[in-house]
């Protein structure tokens, strides 16, 4: 390998591991494309491009690649014999060093798993919206800052209390494109129930995840879990919701966010359902972030509530959905979520196996309370990656092989009354 690019890869390697992860990523497409940065050093002073445009830290290295079948070809071929650095013949080729970053951090797996980035025609409103429906655009602000949020107002809505449903859409998603993708919205058009899906905002997170693994984005009455319960409180001033059955839902970093708000607020939610996701605790910041993904942690303790308000109480309701092939979350979190919200014990556990018709297998684990009510469900989902089980293709991380998350988690959550108001 010739030495500018071996002093590429070296930058590159150093930024990843400094937690620089956009301008790694800047670096890495240039090399995809065969390019050079110049020296990044120069006089001491850091000057690459990529350093100069520090936009906010991303979770997936992979999120800003504009082009996902550069990066399957790199991971999918081996070099011609006889040659190192980048081929371009018969399509790119991944060597050497490049190779060894890609596969110390996940990349191939990330590329692979995360196709729903190829560029799309954004969903059509039929694809979004059910006949009679309404999905409007809103927005709230508090100190923590400003998000914007669609709501969806389903068609048999008649101004008495409805359920509501808290969904968080994952990195580079939109509310349009996250329930394209879920259907959510047709699923609660059949219950009646209102869906909100707040917004991250691009200013917050260069590619619009949820900061789930910031320690300022994890507590009650501050940053982002402050922006969605007041989202969540915003469309309950607005619209008549019943109290007792309000639900929040999320996929990937949407799902470890949603694991975050419900322990930060369980006094305003009856239930979570995390996708793809990971449990609260499990980072502190972007390289914990990152070791957490690959299933390399340990989870830290659950907080124990003394009763003081503000302080965390656990054991909400919760469903868990994740792929035993998902290459971008590592299919441990799925069993941690369950893990932490069983904290205490006492519960009774099932285990059901099945499979979709020309889809997926699955396996089904249940925890029942004392009374016979499901309060904990894991699915299993085999051969699935990191996608929205049973999903539409109009919509970003989503496989319609099943089994029907939206329709599954519905009906856990409507399963769910929180006693409390």
């Amino acid at each position: 390998m010739n030495n500018s690019l071996a002093r590429d890869m070296t930058e590159a390697t150093r930024l990843t591991q400094a937690g620089r992860l956009s301008e790694a990523t800047a670096l890495l497409q240039k090399l995809l494309r065969g390019e050079r940065f110049p020296s990044t050093k120069p006089h001491g002073r850091d000057t690459t491009r990529a350093a100069i445009e520090l936009p906010a830290p991303i979770i997936d290295l992979v999120a800003e690649i504009e082009d996902i079948a550069d990066v399957e070809a790199f991971s999918a071929k081996e070099p011609p014999s006889g040659t190192d650095g980048i081929q371009r013949d018969a399509g790119l080729h991944l060597a050497g060093p490049l190779r060894g970053v890609f596969d110390r951090f996940n990349l191939r797996g990330s590329a692979q798993a995360l196709r729903g980035l190829r560029k799309r025609s954004p969903p059509l409103p039929s694809e979004i919206v059910p006949a009679g429906g309404q999905f409007v655009a809103k927005s709230f602000s508090n100190e923590a800052g400003s998000r914007a949020y669609k709501l969806y107002i389903p068609r048999r809505y008649y101004g008495e209390p409805r359920p509501l449903i808290v969904m968080l859409h994952g990195c580079t998603q939109s509310p349009d494109d996250f329930a394209a993708g879920t259907r959510m919205n047709f699923g609660a058009e059949e219950h009646a129930c209102l869906v909100v899906y707040p917004e991250q905002a691009v200013a917050a997170n260069s590619s619009k995840c949820w900061n789930w693994f910031q320690s300022r984005d994890q507590k009650r009455g501050q940053g982002e879990p402050s922006l969605i319960a007041g989202i969540t409180r915003q469309v309950m001033t607005d619209y008549k919701i019943d109290p007792r059955r309000i639900y929040i839902a999320g996929l990937s970093a949407g799902g470890a966010a949603a694991a975050v708000v419900g322990e930060a607020y369980p006094d305003l939610y009856a239930a979570v359902g995390v996708h793809s996701g990971l449990a609260c605790g499990v980072a502190r910041d972007l390289p914990s972030a990152f070791a957490a993904m690959r299933g390399e942690h340990s989870l830290r303790e659950p907080t124990k509530s003394s009763g003081q308000p503000g302080e965390y109480r656990l054991n909400l309701p919760t469903i868990v959905f994740h792929g035993d092939r998902d290459a971008t979350v590592h299919p441990r979190n799925g069993a941690e979520v369950v893990a932490r919200a069983m904290a205490g014990g006492g519960l009774r556990t099932s285990v059901e196996h099945g499979s979709v018709a020309a889809g997926h297998t699955y396996t089904r684990s249940i925890q029942r309370n004392a009374s016979g009510r499901g309060v904990l469900e894991e699915w299993v989902i085999h051969g699935a990656g990191h996608a929205w089980s049973g999903g539409s293709p109009a919509g970003s991380f989503a496989d319609p092989k099943g089994p029907d998350a939206t329709k599954e988690m519905l009906r856990f959550f409507l399963e769910q009354v929180r006693a409390e108001c």
